[in-house]
């Protein structure tokens, strides 16, 4: 029987624990009755006081920390970064024990981050959604940070980027431990027509450029944020609480140019990076990058790239060398600005 413990830090994302615990509950037991016959599974703690997620919603646990080696794995849940404590000295001393007991242990969403603080990760490649790679990074700069694929399976450690990546998480497992037979009946349940690789890419790549200034940083994420409806730069101004004027200033300080040649040389970045590892039409890249149609795409692909978005689809050696290096980024000149 596989035997998984889920571990829920303050304000964790509710998307990847369900989707987890809900793939065990499928692959568990035959028919609807979900029973713990071929899956074991377990809510716990530092204490049993109910664990708010990020979306405010309230889940008691089942139990406070015990003997660790009753699990196979113990899949630890983390969420919003920024709304104080992510984790207590209770929970990281308990995942240290585990690691020494020799459990498997897996991060989700930034539940890696835990693990990181917690001293596990040393030479270990941790990965981390493109949202969050800035993040990992800035707290923990000698991380291996991995923010171009779902998730990470390296020795007793196993990281995801969270959201949907969570179901391909545990179909590996179930498939590791169950057969392919119990995974793909849980999969098949979920409305999910197959489970991911490890190496599939997250479909969001972290293309930017670092900035220093916090308030470039920001201004980034916003941008990120709002590929498919770009922000003018009064607005990107406004949400960062600074005048265009200073903005602009800062962008041309920080990165080298203004917001407006940022904002299109980051969503021509994107399109090329979709047009590579996607089969999406051009008329869908076009969109979700911002343009107004494919025309639009086009003309800018050509004045760019020198070629149509078709050409550069076409093209292999564009492919191999615009994947989400090492770094997080494509390199800076990818799309030149005139």
């Amino acid at each position: 029987m596989l035997s998984v413990q889920f571990v829920l830090l303050p304000h964790f994302t509710l998307l990847p624990f369900a989707a987890f615990i809900d793939a065990l509950r499928l692959a568990g037991d035959e028919g609807d009755l979900s029973r713990q016959v071929n899956c074991r599974w377990t809510i716990a703690a530092a204490s049993g006081e109910p664990v708010s997620s990020s979306c405010g919603v309230a889940i008691a646990p089942w139990e406070t920390f015990g003997e660790p080696r009753r699990y196979d794995y113990i899949v630890v849940c983390g969420g919003l970064l920024h709304r104080g404590p992510q984790t207590d000295a209770p929970t990281l001393e308990y995942l240290r024990q585990a690691a020494a007991a020799g459990v498997r242990l897996v991060g989700l969403c930034t539940g890696s981050f835990a693990l990181v603080r917690a001293g596990l990760m040393h030479g270990r490649r941790c990965c981390v959604s493109w949202y969050h790679y800035q993040d990992l990074l800035r707290e923990f700069p000698g991380v291996q940070a991995v923010a171009d694929q779902l998730f990470v399976v390296d020795g007793d450690r196993i990281t995801c980027a969270g959201g949907q990546g969570a179901i391909d998480v545990a179909a590996w497992i179930i498939e590791h431990h169950c057969g392919h037979a119990w995974a793909q009946k849980s999969l098949r349940i979920m409305l999910v027509d197959g489970a991911r690789p490890q190496t599939a890419p997250q479909p969001h790549p972290p293309l930017a450029e670092v900035a220093r200034d916090d308030r470039v940083r920001r201004a980034q994420l916003l941008i990120e944020q709002n590929l498919g409806e770009p922000l003018s730069v009064a607005e990107l101004a406004t949400r960062v609480s600074l005048s265009k004027r200073q903005l602009e200033r800062l962008f041309k300080e920080d990165l080298g140019i203004g917001p407006l040649d940022y904002d299109r040389r980051f969503r021509l970045n994107y399109g090329l990076w979709l047009l590579c590892h996607t089969r999406r039409t051009v008329t869908q890249v076009a969109l979700d990058c911002g343009f107004a149609d494919s025309s639009h795409f086009t003309r800018a692909c050509r004045q760019a790239f020198g070629r149509t978005p078709g050409q550069l689809r076409d093209d292999p050696a564009l492919a191999a060398s615009t994947p989400v290096g090492p770094a997080g980024s494509l390199p800076a000149g990818s799309v030149p600005v005139h």
